[in-house]
């Protein structure tokens, strides 16, 4: 019983995505964004152009007005009349909502690199039959994110209602003695109360938004979790099965060692401890400045140093200090460091005499 509740707390998702888990989610287009945060952006930055390029739409339209009512209606309706009539018009319109629509562009990438950053993907856009499978939509439907969607749209219909009905009743005495005004005084009013109930609008939106956005990482954080099993998969991924790589370190070592041992038989002298450690020197004026370290060892290695350096004669000397230093602060293929060259210097000159007279 134990050992099943153990499993069962095991593949429970109770840990932080990682950062291969987050890396791989993005990859997906997985990633936290709030859409409220683009719709708010839009919208604000829309009804800011709009503002500063009002007075040149009513000048447009109202041109394109009377110009209707003035020109066109003398021409004869003929195919060509007609479509130079709708060339003109549609340049005029175009015109003037190039920039609206610049804006939006920019808005829209703007609104989505502030939360996600740069994110360039094709995932989203591939086909999957889960996407259709109406089990799977049943439960998108009547899931507790749907619910949350359903209160978060209501929210924003009743934010943008209260700030729309608020602005409409502000105004409504003006609104009233729009019949003792003409035709320019009646457009600036509408296109003002417009502006201002989008931008009221907008702001309002925004700080939805934020509220949306914090849910929205909220939920992605909560849906990439990971359980503990998980984490440990994903780092045997990674890092590769702990005994495999147990075995590829063991088999490292040994061709480490192998490597060493076949560089004894070319040292000068083999400094002992006289049991515990052994450390194989060699002096080449080619290769160094000073002698160096061939190979090195404690207990069994320093036993397979010794039993290598006899078979191929080479001088055994004991010097228990000289030994554990050597060992301690020389690593193999480094040289000696300069406090100890008068005594290897010595032990080197007694090896070399000895070698003489053999």
């Amino acid at each position: 019983m134990l050992k099943l509740n153990l499993q069962y707390f095991a593949g429970e998702k109770t840990e932080k995505a990682t950062p291969k888990k987050r890396q791989d989610a993005r990859k997906k287009g997985q990633v936290a964004k709030s859409q409220d945060v683009n719709t708010a952006i839009l919208l604000f930055l829309v009804f800011i152009v709009l503002f500063v390029t009002g007075n040149s739409f009513k000048t447009m339209m109202t041109d394109m007005y009377s110009k209707s009512f003035t020109e066109y209606i003398h021409l004869e309706v003929t195919e060509d009349q007609v479509f130079e009539i709708f060339l003109d018009f549609g340049w005029q319109i175009a015109l003037t909502i190039a920039p609206i629509l610049l804006i939006a562009i920019v808005a829209g990438l703007a609104s989505n690199f502030l939360q996600v950053g740069f994110l360039f993907t094709t995932e989203p856009l591939k086909m999957k039959l889960s996407k259709i499978d109406p089990i799977q939509g049943a439960k998108r439907i009547f899931s507790v994110r749907a619910l949350v969607e359903l209160v978060k749209s209501l929210l924003k219909i009743l934010v943008v209602g209260a700030i729309t009905f608020a602005i409409i009743w502000i105004n409504k005495d003006e609104m009233l003695m729009l019949v003792d005004k003409d035709v320019h005084g009646a457009l600036a009013f509408f296109g003002s109360m417009t502006i201002q109930m989008g931008i009221a609008a907008a702001i309002g939106l925004l700080i939805v938004s934020v509220f949306d956005y914090a849910y929205q990482r909220f939920d992605f954080e909560k849906q990439n979790k990971m359980s503990k099993d998980d984490v440990k998969d994903e780092y045997k991924n990674i890092e590769g099965d702990p005994l495999i790589k147990s075995k590829i370190k063991e088999k490292q070592r040994q061709m480490a060692m192998q490597r060493m041992m076949s560089q004894v038989p070319e040292a000068d002298v083999i400094i002992t401890n006289p049991t515990h450690y052994a450390i194989a020197l060699k002096y080449d004026e080619s290769k160094a400045d000073a002698p160096y370290v061939v190979a090195k060892g404690v207990d069994f290695v320093a036993m397979k140093i010794k039993e290598i350096a006899s078979n191929h004669r080479i001088v055994m000397v004991e010097n228990r200090p000289l030994a554990r230093a050597l060992y301690s602060q020389t690593e193999i293929g480094e040289i000696i460091d300069e406090a100890y060259f008068q005594a290897v210097a010595e032990i080197l000159a007694y090896v070399y005499r000895v070698q003489k007279k053999i």
